[in-house]
């Protein structure tokens, strides 16, 4: 149990309406999981605004209450809170409940629209594999050292966020390095964290469906580097053309890095083969078992922040050669008779191409690539005929398929995506709505020495069809099906 008066520390009051003085047993913004001695944050969502369900949560025992808008008729034995923003208190109220475990723990921050788990993931391989016990927070599984918690969001609800902290630092997590959505700035997720460093990957077009415009997406992203305090350490892809716009307002020390550009921390690609690249880091040459340059900036990144925490720099070279590629992420398996296949999680214009033109960089063009894709449902629709487009100019056939409809009729949005296809290209182009057909079709037009690309899903291991959720998983399709054609 946590007192009241402690929790609401650093909270924005602008009313309070009955007693201060009492315990608190745990805080929700869920009405449902709501029980006595409770505290119940009412938020105003994009589906449903929490104020409507004061009452039930009042019902089943909440008693206290945080809100925007002062509820009629409650209960003397309740306390109301009225605050300006719930979704701000209530991120502040679960720091102050976990006892405010970023505090207590470096923090490493990353925002971008591509490489965010990648760079998470290898940081925390990276630490791990030079004896600093971390935790990860990121869109494929979150980690207490090496235990594995499931993900459900790229970056969890305030409360789970505190929580998961708070049982890294008992548990002698010296970092944290997690992925921060614009979606978790924009809600407030990540208010009341201190993050020691904030990086900024990249932004191209994604979640416009959200945002809107691209000029609220890059305002969203800077919302990571505008709060960082000036002890922090802003670190920037400067290669990017909004790399210093996300930190020209920040507190923070700014750091940048870059492929092409003059930076703080400078990477060279001196090979890029389907095994690996060798890099050129800051001077050191290093082996690396990722592709692509988009790889090359995740991996100069994770080696910008061991030097910013001033790890051993031989070490960390030594161990960033030993690391594997990330699930879901350019994850490859070669067929018995050199059949590539390439699982991907590029759901974005921007990711795909830069998959695809790695991929023209380490082929022959002797063989072709075949290239499997798809739109998530209730998403971005804007990026559709603009993936196909992309996807049509650097295969050499593609397979239009469904990715996660969702609510919305697959048919539709492989016929939104046909739109960006020109007419001089569309003889390459097949649309299949099934994914599995999709998947095995590409495997029967495949001779040896292609690639094929499985673009979307990545890590995913179920499809999202009309709202249920299946099994699903792009890999084990593709592995199983070329080897069922002895390819």
């Amino acid at each position: 149990m946590k007192e009241l008066q402690d929790i609401l520390y650093k909270v924005e009051l602008v009313e309070v309406a009955g007693q201060l003085n009492r315990s608190i047993n745990s805080i929700h913004f869920d009405s449902r999981q709501v029980e006595s001695n409770d505290l119940f944050v009412a938020i105003k969502g994009e589906v449903a605004d929490g104020h409507d369900f004061i009452q039930k949560a009042i019902d089943l025992g909440a008693s206290v209450v945080v809100c925007e808008n002062k509820p009629e008729g409650v209960d003397e034995g309740v306390t109301v809170i009225v605050v300006k923003e719930s979704s701000k208190s209530l991120a502040q109220i679960a720091a102050n409940y976990y006892d405010n475990p970023s505090e207590f723990i470096n923090m490493v921050g990353i925002t971008g629209t591509n490489g965010k788990t990648t760079t998470t993931t290898l940081l925390h391989n990276l630490f791990m594999g030079l004896n600093a016990k971390s935790g990860l927070i990121s869109t494929v599984v979150n980690k207490i050292g090496e235990e594995e918690i499931p993900a459900t969001h790229t970056t969890p609800n305030p409360i789970e966020l505190n929580r998961l902290l708070k049982k890294m630092v008992d548990e002698g997590c010296e970092y944290c390095f997690m992925e921060v959505s614009s979606h978790a700035i924009v809600q407030r997720r990540v208010y009341g964290i201190n993050f020691n460093i904030g990086i900024f990957s990249n932004i191209s077009h994604d979640h416009l469906d959200y945002h809107k415009t691209f000029k609220e997406y890059i305002k969203a992203k800077q919302g990571l580097f505008d709060a960082l305090s000036s002890q922090a350490i802003a670190l920037t892809n400067i290669d990017d053309r909004n790399g210093m716009v996300m930190v020209q307002n920040t507190k923070a020390k700014v750091k940048t890095f870059a492929l092409k550009s003059m930076a703080d921390y400078k990477v060279k690609i001196l090979e890029n083969a389907i095994s690996g690249l060798v890099l050129n880091i800051n001077n050191h040459e290093v082996w690396t078992k990722l592709v692509g340059d988009f790889n090359a900036y995740n991996i100069l990144t994770v080696y910008a922040v061991a030097m910013e925490f001033e790890l051993d720099e031989m070490e960390t070279l030594r161990v960033l050669s030993e690391l594997a590629p990330v699930e879901g992420r350019f994850e490859q398996f070669v067929s018995p008779s050199n059949i590539i296949g390439i699982v991907d999680y590029a759901h974005t214009p921007d990711a795909l191409e830069n998959v695809l033109e790695t991929i023209g960089k380490i082929r022959t063009r002797n063989e072709q690539v075949i290239t499997i894709v798809g739109c998530g449902g209730d998403r971005d629709a804007a990026k559709r005929p603009v993936m196909a487009d992309i996807a049509s100019k650097l295969s050499d056939k593609v397979i239009l398929t469904s990715d996660n409809p969702r609510s919305e009729d697959p048919d539709q949005i492989i016929r939104e995506m046909q739109a960006g296809v020109p007419a001089e290209r569309t003889a390459k182009v097949l649309s299949i709505t099934n994914r599995e057909e999709a998947i095995k079709v590409a495997c029967s037009l495949a001779q040896t020495n292609d690639y094929i690309l499985v673009a979307g899903k990545g890590h995913e291991t179920y499809q999202e069809i009309a709202g249920v959720k299946y099994d699903f998983d792009d890999l084990d399709i593709l592995i199983t099906t070329l080897k069922s054609l002895n390819k």
